[in-house]
C-alpha cells in the first residue's frame, strides 16, 4: 500500500485513495453525514455489499483539503452531522485519516470512523500510538463486529477477531464513543448463542453508545456479477426484519445478564 506524496507550493500533500463520496449519508453516524468511501480492505467477508473496494491502490487520489472543501460546499445540509470515513477499510490509509481528522477538528466538524478495527495490533507499540493520535481527533467509532466467536469470525471473513475485540476495548479505554454494528445473517450469525455471547462482549465497553443490528440483504449481489466474481452466499435469503428485531433482543438480553453478573445492575 503505497501514499502519494507530491510538493504544490513547496507544502507536501498526502493524498488518500478514495473509492466515491456520499453528500447525505443517513446510516453512517449522527445526523446528515458527508461520506468517505475509502479503497482497499483486507477482510474477503461473505455477505460484503462493496467488493468494487477490496482493492488497495485504486480510486481517486485527493487531499484532505480537497475533501474538506467537498464537505464545505454542502455544509449547510449536514443536520447535527460531520465526516465519516468507511470503506474499504479506512484503517488501510490511518495516516491519512488521521490528518484528515485532525484539520476537520480544527474546523469544528463533527468525524465518525466506520471501521472492521482489522488492523490494530495490540502487541505493536508503535501501531498502538498511531491509533492513539487518531482517536485524539475521532469523536465516534463505529466498529463492526462480523462475529463473536474466533473461529466462525475466520470462516466469515478470512480472518481471526483477536484484533478485533482488543481494538473495541482500546476505544473504551481511550474514552473515544463507539457504536457497535453487526450484521446479521441466516444460519450464520442469526444464532442465540452467539449473539447472547456478543452482548456479554459489549457490556464491558464503558463507552458504548448505541447498538446497530443490520439485518441482511442481497442489494449487494449486482456488483458481483459486474465484476465476473461468485457471489459467496448463493441464494441466502435477506433476513426477515422481525428477525433483526429478535436479533438486537438476543444481545440486549446477553448484555444485561453480563451486568447483573457483575453486579453493575441492581
Amino acid at each position: 500500500m503505497r501514499v502519494s506524496i507530491y510538493y504544490k507550493k513547496e507544502v507536501a500533500l498526502v493524498t488518500g485513495y478514495i473509492h466515491s463520496t456520499e453528500t447525505f449519508g443517513t446510516v453512517d453516524g449522527p445526523g446528515i453525514r458527508f461520506v468517505i468511501f475509502m479503497q482497499g480492505c483486507p477482510m474477503r467477508c461473505l455477505y460484503c455489499h462493496n467488493p468494487d473496494t477490496w482493492e488497495t491502490g485504486k480510486g481517486t487520489e485527493k487531499t484532505a483539503e480537497e475533501l474538506l472543501a467537498e464537505y464545505d460546499s454542502v455544509k449547510e445540509f449536514m443536520k447535527g452531522g460531520g465526516i465519516t470515513c468507511t470503506g474499504g477499510e479506512p484503517l488501510l490509509q490511518m495516516g491519512f485519516v488521521t490528518e484528515l481528522f485532525q484539520k476537520a477538528k480544527a474546523k469544528g466538524i463533527h468525524t465518525c470512523l466506520d471501521t472492521s478495527g482489522i488492523t490494530f495490533a495490540p502487541d505493536n507499540a508503535d501501531t498502538v500510538q498511531k491509533f492513539v493520535q487518531l482517536l485524539k481527533y475521532t469523536d465516534l467509532v463505529m466498529l463492526d463486529i462480523k462475529h463473536i466467536d474466533r473461529d466462525e469470525h475466520k470462516k466469515l471473513t478470512g480472518h481471526y477477531n483477536d484484533n478485533i475485540l482488543a481494538f473495541a476495548k482500546f476505544i473504551s479505554e481511550q474514552g473515544t464513543d463507539l457504536w457497535i454494528r453487526h450484521v446479521v445473517v441466516p444460519d450464520l450469525t442469526y444464532n442465540e448463542a452467539y449473539l447472547r455471547q456478543l452482548g456479554a462482549f459489549i457490556a464491558h465497553l464503558k463507552t458504548l453508545k448505541a447498538l446497530d443490528v443490520l439485518p441482511y440483504h442481497t442489494m449487494g449481489r449486482a456488483k458481483y456479477e459486474q465484476l465476473g466474481i461468485d457471489y459467496p452466499l448463493g441464494d441466502t435469503a435477506p433476513l426477515d426484519k422481525k428477525d433483526a428485531v429478535r436479533a438486537r433482543e438476543l444481545i440486549l438480553q446477553g448484555l444485561k445478564e453480563e451486568l447483573k453478573k457483575t453486579k453493575t445492575v441492581p
